[in-house]
């Protein structure tokens, strides 16, 4: 199994690097047809995966894949609208965006595979984890029900403030570098606010993490398939933003289908003991959930004020 991991992750950096370097260079701005091809082909290569898996492990291992990675898929939208709000308040251009996403995802990979391993290790040694974690996807649910969308403000991010404690960072972007010398000053290495910015994504991302990844330990305790579907779903993640950033507000009620999607899971994980939701049920319930949402937000959008 270590075999496949190794695999995986490389096919993972392998496909980051091709994507930033050769189809995406720096420094170029990503247009709506482009991220919406590249949202295709993740998409497709994940479908791709999935039968690579239904081969090897069976139906039920392959279902378990495609289950987690529609759900994940579907709690990482909410992500979209606060690297919106990330990008728009720290006025980022939009030919860096695409780097800042990069690197950012980058570090989520490894944080996410983390969190897997605590989460599923603790699953197996303290059963009673699998009720704390339902209960944080019920409260998740509640949450974002009676708040709608994350608020978050940047300026408050606990990191950031960190940061500008341990590195002077300049007042204005230096095209697309983290980093810059000023030789002559002391100290002569300063962070730019590009480099606040990747924080700032990448310590929200945590906080995403604790909603996403217990959902998807929700639906299947085997590692590899709860890390392959959070990475397939974070790829696709950066194209996504890019070929939606523009029509975030069309669906309005997406929030509140995502709030009852991680309602759904978290029951399912407290009822787990005493009766057994399938995957095929599952995977059905959180597609009929998310397609009512997007079809009631396209009936009823939001009016607009005279």
């Amino acid at each position: 199994m270590l075999y496949f991991w190794i695999l995986f992750n490389l096919f993972a950096i392998g496909m980051l690097a091709l994507d930033l370097w050769v189809f995406h260079r720096p420094g170029r701005v990503v247009r709506f047809r482009e991220a919406l091809v590249w949202s295709a082909i993740w998409i497709a290569l994940a479908a791709v995966f999935a039968a690579i898996v239904y081969f090897w492990q069976g139906q039920q291992t392959a279902l378990e894949f495609v289950t987690g990675y529609v759900v994940e898929l579907s709690l990482s939208v909410d992500n979209l609208f606060v690297f919106l709000v990330i990008f728009r308040y720290f006025s980022v251009s939009d030919e860096h965006q695409h780097s800042v996403l990069f690197w950012g995802i980058l570090g989520a990979l490894i944080m996410r595979g983390i969190f897997i391993g605590a989460g599923v290790s603790l699953i197996h040694r303290f059963h009673w984890i699998l009720y704390v974690f339902g209960v944080l996807l019920i409260y998740s649910g509640i949450r974002v029900c009676v708040a709608g969308e994350h608020q978050i403000d940047p300026a408050k991010n606990p990191m950031v403030n960190l940061l500008r404690r341990l590195i002077p960072v300049t007042d204005e972007y230096h095209g697309g570098k983290f980093f810059i010398r000023r030789p002559g000053q002391t100290p002569s290495l300063y962070a730019t606010p590009l480099l606040v910015v990747l924080l700032v994504i990448e310590t929200t991302d945590v906080l995403f993490a604790v909603d996403s990844i217990p959902a998807v330990l929700a639906i299947t305790l085997n590692a590899f398939i709860v890390y392959t579907s959070n990475v397939f779903a974070i790829l696709g993640l950066r194209s996504m933003y890019f070929a939606i950033a523009g029509l975030m507000k069309i669906f309005r009620f997406l929030h509140y289908g995502l709030a009852v999607v991680l309602m759904f899971v978290g029951l399912k994980m407290l009822i787990a003991d005493h009766y057994r939701v399938s995957t095929l049920a599952t995977l059905g319930g959180v597609a009929g959930v998310l397609l009512i949402s997007i079809l009631a937000s396209v009936a009823y959008p939001e009016k607009k004020p005279a």
